[in-house]
Formats: C-alpha cells, sequence, structure tokens
C-alpha cells in the first residue's frame, strides 16, 4: 500500500514536470500575443509583406527583417552542415588517431564562446572581408552552429551498432561503401535533428549578428549588402520604443520569430518522422 502511494506520487510530480513545459511555451506565446494586439489589429497580415519601417510616421513592416533572418540562417546551414558532417565522420568513423578526441574537445569548445567574442571576432576579421552584411552574419552563424551539428552527429554516428558495419565490410564493402549503406541510413534521423538545433540557434541568434550584419532594413538580394534580422531589430530598438504601437510591434517581431522557429522546427520533426516511418517499412 506504502509503494503504491509513493507510485502515485512520484507519477505525479513526473505529470508536473512534464507538463509545465508546454504550460511554459504557451504562456509565452499568450503573452506575446496579448501585448502586440495592438499592433497585430492595426497592420493585419500586411505587417508580414510590408518593406517599410518608419518609426517616426508610424509605418511597420516586418519583411526585411524576416528575409535577413531566413537568409542569414541558410547561408549558416550551407556552410556548416558539409563542415560539421565531414567532421563528425572523420571523428567517428575514419580516424584512428588518439589525437582525435583532442580535435572534438576543441570543436565542444566553441560553444562554449560566449556570443560577443564572437561578434568581435566578425567584425575584425569577416568585416574586412565582406563588410558589414548578411554574408557576413551567415558566415558567423555558420562557425557558432558548427559546434552543435559536429558534436550530436558524432555522437549519433558513435551509436550504431558495430555488427552493422562487421556486416557491410563482411560483404567486400569499402570503408565509404559501408558509411554510406550501414551507419548513414540509422542515423539520418539523428543527423537531422543535430541540422535542426543548428538552425533554432542561427534563427534565434541576436548579439553576434546584431554586431555584423548592417542592421539596415532592406529587403537586398546581394549578400555583400548590409541586412537586419528579427532579433537583431529588437535588441537594438525595444529599449528605445517611444509610443505603445512602436512598443507593440517590438513584441509582435518576437512573435513572428517564435512563430518561424515552431514552422521549422516542425516541419524538421516532420522530415525526420517520415524518414523513421520508411525505414522500418524498408
Amino acid at each position: 500500500m506504502k509503494s503504491n502511494r509513493g507510485d502515485a506520487v512520484f507519477r505525479a510530480a513526473t505529470l508536473g514536470f512534464a507538463a509545465s513545459i508546454p504550460l511554459l511555451f504557451l504562456g509565452i506565446f499568450l503573452m506575446l500575443i496579448w501585448q502586440s494586439q495592438l499592433a497585430i489589429f492595426r497592420f493585419g497580415f500586411g505587417f508580414l509583406i510590408n518593406s517599410v519601417w518608419d518609426p517616426i510616421r508610424e509605418q511597420y513592416g516586418a519583411l526585411p527583417f524576416i528575409y535577413g533572418t531566413l537568409v542569414s540562417s541558410l547561408l549558416a546551414l550551407l556552410i556548416a552542415v558539409p563542415l560539421g558532417l565531414g567532421c563528425a565522420i572523420f571523428l567517428a568513423e575514419v580516424s584512428a588517431s588518439k589525437y582525435k578526441e583532442w580535435i572534438a574537445t576543441m570543436v565542444d569548445m566553441l560553444a562554449a564562446i560566449p556570443s560577443v567574442v564572437y561578434g568581435l571576432w566578425g567584425i575584425f576579421v569577416l568585416g574586412p572581408i565582406f563588410g558589414l552584411s548578411m554574408m557576413s552574419a551567415g558566415v558567423l552563424l555558420a562557425i557558432m552552429i558548427l559546434p552543435t551539428i559536429t558534436a550530436v552527429s558524432r555522437e549519433v554516428l558513435q551509436a550504431v551498432p558495430n555488427p552493422l558495419r562487421e556486416a557491410a565490410r563482411a560483404l567486400g564493402a569499402t570503408r565509404w561503401e559501408t558509411l554510406r549503406l550501414a551507419v548513414l541510413p540509422p542515423a539520418a534521423s539523428g543527423i537531422i535533428g543535430s541540422i535542426v538545433l543548428g538552425l533554432g540557434r542561427a534563427i534565434g541568434e541576436t548579439m553576434a549578428v546584431t554586431m555584423v550584419i548592417g542592421n539596415r532594413p532592406e529587403v537586398n538580394f546581394n549578400l555583400l549588402a548590409p541586412a537586419y534580422s528579427l532579433s537583431a531589430v529588437i535588441a537594438n530598438e525595444f529599449a528605445e520604443a517611444v509610443s505603445d504601437l512602436n512598443f507593440s510591434v517590438m513584441v509582435e517581431i518576437g512573435l513572428v520569430l517564435l512563430l518561424i522557429t515552431v514552422l521549422v522546427n516542425g516541419l524538421a520533426r516532420l522530415l525526420v518522422w517520415k524518414m523513421v516511418s520508411n525505414s522500418r517499412i524498408q
């Protein structure tokens, strides 16, 4: 009887912990909607497709910031995914050197560097090359998400059971064929998960991007031109909101950033779910 009561308490406690996370997310979502309702009713859907940003005349459009956030994040993925996966495959499948753990430690240490230090490095190193621009922001974000993609992908590859590798080699497969046919398929969902984690950090990164992206609210297809991002405009202008409408617009930009993050993560999770389902069917 005593043990049953203990199980019930334990079950209720863990249920409370588990429920607190979605409730916290729901609370953040509702707070953003409540605080941004003035801007939502004023501008409606046009807020998302309008590129005019003029606080003096109270004309606001989030398109330049949405464009800057998505393009800089995609640039970061294009650079970081090949580098991160290549490094993870080398560390998990290719290298037999005792120094590979040192390399892995150095990659992990990149994640511990404060974002403001990355921003300073970007100003002094990337600035003279690309200027304060979208390209500088993309390259800097790629370096920042590299440790996440590399570390998680390496752990996933190392978790693939050795009998799969041994069976492929017993059939005469080369190292590349073993990797392609026996290792990567069962690790694919985890690797995509690592990319999603990296993308989530790229979308929400604030300080480093603010320091190198140029902070110009324009939709410019030239990657070497200054741009702006959702997180950067909040960091730069939230404390200087001069009216209730301006404050509400800042909160709505935060709401847009949250919705983009949820949408991207949802699509990625759907992709992972389909890949896992297909592998089970096969």
